[in-house]
């Protein structure tokens, strides 16, 4: 690893008992310390000093810390100075410190240290960022096991697969002089099953993952009238969209973000689906599909007193159907499994059935039962494990015309495609976009 030069940032402004922190990782944090310090610091032990600036004039007085390379958060020399969170205070101290032969560090650049001298993977480095962000205590959960490399973890283990299954279809084609087919053997179809099962389970594990760091992104639809707006209102807790008696009423698209029962949703309340001659109508019934075909869920509100009609509704998106005005046809709330999927009977004007509705909501943002492993995870992974997953069938269907040579291409293929979740792989093309993200200081 080549030497980098000594970064510093501000780590926080002010921390909840008015503490400031500036953070120092580098070759120069030694030199830096023992400047401020007037002597060596020891490793791992709180000074207490008085900071001056290069004129003697104090700055602060507050607590040093060196942590000696490799035993640090970046795997460098790391300095922490300490001082009152005073946001004046911590820029004269930051000033000192590029003074003394540091430099500004960028937006996430101590992870990205961190990674490049091996103490954390990529998956492991953007879960930093994740648990800083977390808007749950779910989502704290997550991120923490993310960090501890439960995701990483994971990952390696359908790596480890992928190799065996490259290990054997490599074998068979340099030898194919035996009288053995090995490409035709069950032991390796059943290799290739294991390793499609595990990595679907990863992918299942992976967008719930993503829900709970993103929310979830819940679109109300529905027949004009039913209550789509009334429904987002209950949800969020007070009137966010106009209801009326009026049918059309609402002709865009309407966007809150709310927290619900611990879990952050995007809710999306939309035009009601029908055949308009209204052009406005038309522009905001065009705009509510748009949105379906992105949802993570699809809120169908029919009007329990009236026939259900026919909604065109997007294949491939989960749908829960909701029964609304239970209250004035005299359905009483409860739930039903039909072909289509769970109904659910409910009043958005009393609230009856809203309980049964916030604990699916929950469930399909990976909150329900087996929701205790749970770890974060980002689009990026997704889309690397929804990559992977595809050519692993790619190279399936190869063995099955006994092409070997191009099921081996794709096996190795989704394992690249792996590798760039935790950065086995050439991941100079993702480290700016990355930790870019991050907050200055991590």
């Amino acid at each position: 690893m080549t030497q980098r030069e000594t970064i510093a940032a501000i780590a926080t402004a002010a921390g909840a008992a008015g503490v400031g922190i500036v953070r120092v990782s580098g070759p120069g944090c030694r030199a830096i310390a023992a400047t401020l310090l007037g002597r060596p610091p020891e490793p791992r032990h709180a000074h207490y000093l008085r900071f001056r600036d290069g004129d003697g004039e104090v700055i602060d007085d507050g607590l040093l810390i060196h942590f000696p390379a490799p035993q640090s958060y970046t795997g460098e020399d790391v300095l922490e100075l300490q001082g009152h969170g005073s946001p004046l205070l911590l820029a004269r101290l930051l000033r000192r410190c590029l003074d003394l032969g540091a430099r500004p560090a960028r937006p996430g650049e101590f992870t990205e240290r961190a990674f490049l001298e091996g103490r954390l993977d990529l998956a492991q480095a953007e879960a930093v960022a994740d648990l800083i962000s977390a808007g749950s205590e779910a989502a704290v959960r997550a991120a923490r096991r993310s960090l501890d490399g439960e995701f990483s973890r994971r990952v390696h283990a359908v790596v480890e697969g992928l190799t065996a299954l490259r290990v054997w279809v490599e074998a068979a084609l340099d030898f194919p002089e035996e009288e053995v087919d090995f490409l035709a053997a069950p032991e390796l179809r059943r290799r290739l099953h294991d390793v499609a099962a595990d990595l679907a389970a990863l992918r299942a594990a992976a967008g719930r993952g993503q829900r709970l760091v993103d929310g979830l992104h819940v679109v109300i639809a529905g027949a004009p009238n039913a209550g789509k707006s009334s429904l987002l209102n209950a949800l969020a807790g007070e009137d966010r969209a106009i209801v009326t008696d009026i049918a059309g009423t609402t002709r865009d698209v309407l966007r809150e973000r709310v927290r619900v029962d611990g879990i952050e949703l995007t809710l999306v309340d939309t035009a009601g689906l029908r055949e308009a001659p209204d052009v406005v109508e038309q522009e905001g019934i065009r705009r509510a599909r748009a949105e379906l075909a992105r949802a993570d869920l699809v809120l169908a509100v029919l009007d329990d007193q009236a026939p259900v009609p026919e909604l065109p509704l997007p294949a491939g998106v989960p749908v829960l159907w909701l029964h609304n005005k239970a209250d004035l046809s005299g359905a009483a709330a409860h739930a039903e499994r039909r072909p289509d999927g769970e109904h659910l009977w409910l009043s958005a004007r009393t609230g009856e059935g809203l309980d049964a509705l916030r604990q699916r909501l929950r469930e399909a943002a990976g909150l329900g039962e087996g929701s205790e492993g749970a770890f974060s995870a980002r689009a990026r992974h997704v889309d690397a494990l929804a990559r992977a997953d595809a050519l692993l069938a790619q190279a399936a269907a190869q063995l099955h015309h006994g092409a070997g040579e191009l099921a081996a291409e794709e096996l190795r293929r989704a394992q690249d495609a792996l590798g760039e979740i935790t950065g086995t792989v050439d991941a100079d093309a993702l480290l700016g976009r990355i930790f870019g993200d991050f907050c200055i200081g991590k």
